[in-house]
């Protein structure tokens, strides 16, 4: 059985991949829709999380 590590984002490529400033991606994660874990003090954020995260937008618009 193989294990895939997921993805870990930085907050300026989450910035990039939303569109989004510094602070509402801080927002996000602070309101628990966005992942995050610290690795020695470096936020980092799950891909999938960034992806289920839009698709909940998504599904919301709809």
């Amino acid at each position: 059985m193989t294990t895939t590590t997921p993805e870990l984002l930085t907050v300026p490529e989450v910035m990039t991949r939303l569109k989004v400033g510094r602070s509402k991606v801080y927002d996000l994660i602070r309101t628990h829709r966005i992942a995050s874990l610290k690795i020695d003090g470096s936020r980092r954020i799950p891909a999938d999380s960034v992806r289920d995260f839009i698709q909940n937008q998504l599904a919301e618009a709809a």
